[in-house]
């Protein structure tokens, strides 16, 4: 009995071995992600730090559910339906002693009492009311109701009306008289003498009759007796038909600033079609517009409440304000043309951020051509700007930490820039106008955060390397950083309100998100809460990818993620993955938000592929100049850093020329048709997903820092659109694409598809998938763009 015992067990085991070693399928990892296990996310502290909210779907329910555990007992518990009720939002603004806070919850004002526990209401309102912050003497609650200023004084609940902004109409009537009906005669007690007859008129009755005189002499009387009773109105302040925002109000109450904004009239927007609707019919979906469309034209003001006047802030002596962009040099006429017209560029102020003190005001302007940052000093007295900082990058100001500033006393203010090559802090003084920077290195400051006491920063930074990121503090005076984190890989990290507590929401390349809890001291032991990944993937020996630098043709260390397969197939085939968004990083040791792509690539491994994923150049995590590196030729170094590693795999791993592919959506389907349209030779065969194919038909936030605009910078945009290459394709490409994408629109591959037709190119194929948009949500659809991905691989990369 024993023996027919163990030889059940060891054919169970085996069964379950059999099952562990079971080939990868495009079916399988495509499937709905929750096979994998559904990783913990919106990490978030109570107000008391005594809880860590997250949601969670351990049980792989339809929807994630809210869980809570505390520091100390870290066993996850659902949340009850009436405590998450009681919520309190994790936004919000709190008083210097941190023991009061007011926030806005569907649209109306609470404050809530941290000691006691007591949460008051203080709108209940149609109407909307939003962004709410204590005053500076902290006895009123200053909010937004529609586009004006509000204040409630929290110990009377007096509610006042701190800016009364009014809209020209689109037409007036002229008022009727006497209410007649048609505006008709005026009675005579009420003509005002206007032109010379009627001031003759008026003189004379007076001359002639003693009873208009005692009349008139009553109604001046009643005049100023009325005056003495009459409450003084709210100035208007007429913004004809612009927008208002940015309304900001000193601590001391004495200024309110705020941002007008003029929206073009008439600019055409994208319509997406969408075919499969409840309703049976073709229905439109309104879209963004192009890149290059008319922007917004911004104006900032001062309301100075005492002396009741407005006056607008004077940007016309910003250091730079008239300096042309490089580029135009490419374009006499038109660099001739600007020069002429010696016009001040558009800009966007942003703030004033007050010290507590009210003693200063520092804003941000950013020009709206891309090309500068500047930090000012503001004298709200006048409207006058002092330079304080100017960051200018002929490509575009952008990076890391863009955004983050504060004060950390009444005379210091801090911000990042890139100034040194890497995003880092910087510490201002409004007094001296010296600025000291804080941090310093080949890293990047990517999150910043000031303590409750003002005198330590904590920042989220990849010192060690450019893939691996740590929680840090450092005194505002500056000094050595101290790491406080230790697991290798990424560590998302939320500070607990007092301070005392991490939560941590760690992975690695191989391994998903989990949340962990440690003390905030460095080295301490960061204990694990959530457990969430499934058997099923357990069971599969996920790669952990090399993570490998080569050179480029520049001389530059490319870094990429590298995966070879214990056996080569015969053919020693090679697939490059490409990742999208252009300034993102996926060459890192922590888990990629390309999971489906991260599992396809060990699926290819196993079929005898070597792949190569390559933070090109563009990518996030290596400082400005990586960055940049794609201004105004989009498909130039990134591609060729792909090319590169190529030329690598030949080298190093055997990789035979002739059968090397591509893949990649978005930016990646982008750089796949740059790569068969410029580079035939290199790639045997490529797939292009929800591809970019004509940058003058993308989006204009991120197209013209890029590209700068078609119209001024066309020879940017043919240099780098792949529609002007198509008669280039030798290899083989596959095109895949949603129908009702609204970022890069199914238009884009359609013009495409017709350019190729034109071109009597054959050797092409176009895959639609009518129900998605620009990230994919149906598992069918993942598995069949992958289907013929790995088809379109094995019928081209493998021949003999």
């Amino acid at each position: 009995m024993k023996k027919i015992l163990i030889i059940l067990l060891l054919s169970g085991c085996s069964g379950v071995f059999a099952q562990s070693l079971a080939p990868l399928s495009i079916e399988k990892i495509m499937r709905d992600p929750k096979w994998i296990g559904v990783a913990p996310s919106n990490i978030r502290w109570s107000d008391d730090s005594k809880k860590i909210y997250f949601n969670w779907n351990p049980e792989n329910a339809d929807r994630d559910q809210l869980f809570a555990i505390t520091p100390t007992d870290i066993k996850p518990a659902k949340v009850s339906m009436d405590e998450r009720k009681a919520m309190v939002p994790e936004y919000g603004d709190w008083n210097k002693k941190h023991t009061l806070k007011v926030f806005e919850k569907n649209g109306d004002v609470f404050l809530s009492d941290l000691v006691s526990g007591k949460i008051t209401q203080l709108t209940n309102t149609a109407e909307r009311e939003g962004s709410p912050s204590f005053s500076g003497d902290e006895s009123k609650i200053i909010f937004t109701r529609g586009e004006n200023l509000f204040s409630f004084k929290i110990a009377s609940g007096e509610l006042v009306q701190l800016t009364n902004f009014t809209h020209s109409a689109a037409a007036t009537p002229a008022p009727a008289a006497s209410g007649r009906r048609g505006g008709g005669r005026r009675a005579a007690t009420d003509v005002v003498a206007g032109n010379d007859q009627e001031r003759w008129l008026k003189a004379q009755q007076l001359e002639l009759f003693d009873i208009i005189k005692v009349k008139d002499k009553d109604r001046k009387l009643d005049s100023i007796e009325r005056k003495e009773f009459e409450v003084k109105k709210l100035k208007e302040i007429a913004v004809d038909n612009k927008s208002v925002g940015d309304v900001v109000l000193s601590p001391d109450g004495h200024y309110v600033t705020y941002r007008l904004a003029k929206y073009p009239e008439g600019v055409k927007s994208a319509i997406v079609p969408n075919y499969v609707t409840a309703s049976g019919f073709t229905e439109d979906i309104p879209n963004r517009t192009k890149v290059g469309e008319p922007q917004a034209a911004y104006e900032s003001f001062v309301f100075d409440t005492h002396k009741d006047t407005v006056y607008k802030i004077n940007t016309t002596t910003i250091p730079g304000i008239k300096d042309l962009p490089d580029y135009v040099k490419d374009y006499p006429k038109e660099l001739e043309r600007l020069t002429k017209a010696n016009e001040d560029r558009k800009l966007v102020i942003r703030g004033p951020f007050w010290s507590e003190d009210s003693k200063y005001a520092i804003v941000e302007i950013t020009a709206q051509d891309n090309k500068d940052v500047w930090v000012m000093k503001l004298d709200p007295a006048t409207g006058s700007l002092t330079p304080m900082d100017r960051e200018r990058n002929e490509a575009w100001v952008g990076g890391a930490g863009q955004g983050n500033v504060g004060w950390t006393d009444n005379t210091h203010f801090y911000f990042e820039s890139e100034a040194s090559g890497y995003a880092h802090i910087y510490l201002l003084d409004a007094v001296t106008g010296t600025k000291k920077q804080l941090t310093t290195g080949k890293w990047e400051v990517q999150s910043l955060q000031l303590s409750k006491d003002k005198k330590t920063f904590y920042f989220i930074g990849n010192i060690e390397h450019p893939g691996v990121t740590h929680f840090y503090r450092i005194p505002v005076a500056g000094g050595e950083p101290v790491k406080i984190t230790s697991m290798k890989g990424g560590n998302e990290v939320t500070l607990s309100p007092d301070e005392k507590w991490l939560a941590i929401r760690y992975s690695f390349s191989n391994k998903p998100w989990e949340l962990y809890v440690q003390p905030n001291k460095p080295g301490a032991k960061a204990e694990q809460v959530t457990n969430s990944i499934s058997a099923e993937f357990k069971s599969y020996p996920w790669r952990e990818p090399q993570v490998i630098t080569f050179k480029n043709r520049y001389g530059s260390d490319v870094y990429a993620r590298l995966y070879v397969p214990e056996k080569q197939d015969p053919a020693k085939p090679a697939v490059v993955f490409v990742h999208g968004a252009g300034y993102l990083q996926n060459v890192h040791f922590w888990w990629s938000s390309y999971f489906r792509e991260y599992m396809f690539n060990n699926m290819l491994a196993d079929n005898g592929y070597v792949v190569l994923d390559v933070d090109y150049s563009g990518s996030a995590g290596y400082g400005r100049d990586w960055r940049t590196a794609i201004y105004r030729h989009m498909g130039g170094k990134d591609l060729t850093d792909q090319e590169d590693g190529v030329k690598m795999l030949v080298e190093k791993y055997g990789v035979n020329p002739k059968h090397v592919g591509l893949y990649g959506g978005s930016y990646g389907g982008f750089i796949t048709l740059m790569a068969l349209f410029t580079e035939p030779d290199t790639w045997a065969a490529g797939g292009a997903i929800r591809s970019v194919t004509d940058w003058a038909h993308y989006n204009h936030g991120y197209t013209a820092s890029i590209l700068n605009e078609p119209f001024t910078d066309e020879k940017s945009y043919r240099i780098s659109s792949p529609i002007y290459f198509a008669d280039g394709l030798k290899g083989n490409l596959l095109m895949l694409h949603g129908m009702v994408d609204q970022n890069v629109n199914y238009q884009d591959i359609i013009r495409l598809s017709q350019k190729l037709i034109e071109l009597h190119k054959e050797n092409w194929e176009l895959a639609s998938y009518p129900v998605e948009d620009h990230g994919f949500v149906q598992p069918s659809s993942w598995t069949d763009e992958y289907k013929r991905i790995f088809k379109l691989f094995e019928t081209t990369l493998k021949k003999p």
